[in-house]
């Protein structure tokens, strides 16, 4: 018994000295010149400006969330108005196959 207590002791004190934190500035988070819907901006303003989505998703949840995909980013709409825009990880060096 003394064995596993010692070993339980030892572990749970050395398992933390190896834990790393990781902070990105914001400016190096990644490119900031992607123009995207405003927030309050109507579906027909983003139709307009963006043109058609790539996928527009169909509505869920209460109220009603529809999402339109676009190549660099979503947007995301209630009752016909922009919530929120949100870009899409664009890793630096892409997956070679």
């Amino acid at each position: 018994m003394p064995r596993r207590l010692l070993l339980a002791l030892l572990l749970t004190t050395t398992l933390p000295c190896f834990a790393e934190t990781l902070e990105i500035p914001v400016g190096q988070q990644g490119a900031t010149d992607i123009a995207m819907p405003a927030r309050g901006e109507s579906q027909r303003a983003v139709l307009e400006r963006f043109g058609l989505a790539d996928e527009e998703r169909p509505p869920v949840g209460r109220p009603p969330i529809t999402r339109w995909d676009y190549r660099d980013f979503s947007v995301y709409f209630e009752s016909g108005r922009v919530i929120d825009s949100v870009r899409h990880h664009q890793p630096r060096h892409p997956k070679e196959e």
